[in-house]
């Protein structure tokens, strides 16, 4: 995680979430919640204190998110008799975790300034803070996301690289989110996406992370 290259693979994520936009701006929330970056942070590093591998787990749920929509939050919707969300997918189902994280910080944040800041933005920030405090770069987040009222259970299933991926199917999907083989290895390097796809990813790319 401390690692700048997964980092910046992290920061492409956020320039693809930027695009959705023309209202992202870094005080987006620089009088309706201006201590939102601060009660973001204090939640990451308490959680990160307590567990060390929250911090990879956070920006992996972030990734996941990301990939399907866009970084709306669509992850984060729970499924009801009428409504089936992100979570049980395949590449999301016992491998995505930290949402109780997540819940703490928009808890901690409503206290501060109930109904204001989304759980999109929540969460972006949340994983450049995981970054941070894991000893990575840090940078300036652009905010201003709504968040979704819908999901994709298709989306999720056929844009998140399963651990049965090839680099061929990797590759691909990367490149759809406007990611190349260099922003792959950084990425999955960086928040673990899965031991196998990890491994796999960087024996025949390692030249890319040098």
């Amino acid at each position: 995680m401390a690692n700048p290259a997964s980092a910046a693979a992290l920061l492409m994520l956020l320039a693809l979430a930027s695009t959705s936009s023309a209202q992202l701006s870094t005080g987006f929330y620089s009088s309706s919640c201006p201590g939102v970056y601060t009660t973001v942070k204090s939640v990451v590093q308490a959680a990160i204190a307590k567990e060390k591998r929250m911090g990879a787990s956070i920006v992996r749920l972030f990734f996941h998110d990301c990939f399907v929509q866009g970084c709306d939050a669509s992850l984060l919707l729970d499924d009801t008799a009428s409504f089936q969300g992100e979570k049980m997918a395949t590449p999301n189902n016992g491998s995505v975790r930290g949402f109780e994280v997540i819940d703490a910080i928009k808890s901690a944040v409503e206290k501060v300034c109930p109904g204001v800041v989304s759980c999109a933005d929540i969460l972006t920030i949340a994983a450049r803070d995981s970054v941070v405090t894991l000893g990575g770069p840090n940078w300036d987040v652009k905010v201003g996301r709504r968040d979704s009222t819908t999901a994709s259970f298709s989306g999720a299933n056929n844009n998140i690289p399963p651990p049965t991926s090839g680099l061929a199917n990797l590759t691909s999907l990367f490149a759809a989110q406007g990611l190349s083989q260099k922003d792959m290895v950084a990425l999955s390097d960086g928040i673990d996406i899965k031991p196998r796809v990890r491994d796999r990813i960087i024996y025949s790319f390692r030249d890319f992370t040098r």
